[in-house]
């Protein structure tokens, strides 16, 4: 008769026992070779110190475990300290007949997928930074020439209407020092980070919104008035909200709702390539209630040339998620028919240091 003994050993794929506290109660063998660690090293051990996954899972599986669900979570890399990532798919399932124990499965990718996968990346990254030079090139003319008229107009106007016209001269300027940026894409410089306050930053961008392609749509802003200040580049956070608030518009097809929120998430980190853990506990969501993603989309809406619409080209979303990763945050997506969150997760400012001479 086999023991239950010698099937979790004879596992193929490495498995972990997690129990309360989210310590783990037991590994197979085929763990232990794949972590680099004992197995009297993990036993008892907080599991998020073994096993350092380059995506913010604390979160979703504390959910999963509250309500006895599984969940799944592909192409994340997966590091112990004791050896370099490598990518897998991960599986979390209650264990039946357990006291509230789950077990963590780890699915290995393949070497040569992985690296025929980052190879078709690459040559995808290259095609969307030559299109994007040549977009950016053809494109900046033209904006020069509606700067020009706007000033024309501004002349014989006030009030109001020069506040739109103002506004008409600031965004063409703004988004031609982006596209100078983008010509430059392949050597971006590194952000300009400095400590901001995201409200000021999402305020700006509704109001540029609200005046241009979201006129129809009604925005509401749920803020978090204690929220503390962040290190970005502003320029680069205002242009990755302007695509999101763009994206939740034309999702929407102009009409519906678009909801700003911010909060305070003090237990969301990420465990970065190197093995590090970054804290992340400022939270911007961008919410709309349009039709969501197509089926099967979400998890690569963030690679050049993946688009959700039709004629897109696909270039929006992997430049903000690249310019949200420069500047050393996280973004997710949740999508489903009437309601598609975008979080965007960054750090905290450190404290100012005082001046020279100061005490």
């Amino acid at each position: 008769m086999i023991s239950d003994q010698d099937l979790w050993n004879s596992l193929p794929i490495p498995a972990l026992l997690i129990g309360a506290g989210d310590t783990i109660e037991d590994s197979n063998p085929a763990a232990e070779m794949f972590l680099n660690h004992s197995a009297k090293s993990l036993m008892g051990a907080q599991v998020w110190d073994k096993v350092m996954v380059d995506a913010p899972l604390e979160g979703p599986y504390a959910r999963a475990r509250t309500s006895q669900t599984s969940l799944f979570v592909n192409d994340v890399d997966v590091g112990s300290g004791e050896r370099a990532p490598t990518q897998c798919n991960i599986a979390f399932a209650p264990l039946q007949g357990g006291a509230g124990q789950m077990l963590m499965l780890f699915s290995p990718r393949e070497n040569a997928n992985r690296v025929n996968q980052n190879a078709h990346s690459g040559r995808a990254a290259k095609s969307a930074i030559g299109m994007a030079e040549m977009l950016a090139h053809e494109i900046k003319n033209p904006l020069a020439g509606i700067a020009g008229a706007a000033q024309l107009l501004s002349m014989n106007l006030s009030g109001g209407d020069l506040e739109l016209t103002d506004l008409i001269v600031e965004e063409t300027r703004r988004v031609v020092k982006l596209l100078e940026q983008v010509e430059l894409f392949g050597n971006l410089r590194p952000p300009a980070a400095k400590v901001i306050n995201v409200h000021d930053v999402l305020d700006r961008a509704r109001a540029s919104a609200a005046v241009g392609f979201g006129a129809h749509m009604k925005f509401v802003e749920e803020y978090d008035p204690s929220l503390p200040q962040t290190v970005f580049d502003p320029d680069q956070l205002l242009q990755v909200v302007m695509n999101l608030l763009k994206n939740a518009a034309e999702a929407a097809d102009g009409k519906g709702e678009i909801r700003l929120r911010t909060f305070y998430d003090a237990s969301l980190r990420v465990r970065r390539r190197d093995g590090t853990r970054a804290r992340l506990p400022l939270q911007i969501e961008i919410v709309d209630d349009g039709p969501g993603l197509p089926p099967g989309l979400e998890d690569d809406i963030f690679e050049p040339f993946v688009s959700g619409r039709e004629n897109g080209t696909g270039l929006g979303l992997a430049l903000v998620a690249k310019l949200v990763a420069e500047n050393g945050g996280w973004i997710t997506v949740n999508s489903a028919p009437g309601r598609t969150v975008f979080r965007i997760s960054v750090p905290r400012a450190p404290d100012a240091p005082k001046d020279q001479g100061e005490t």
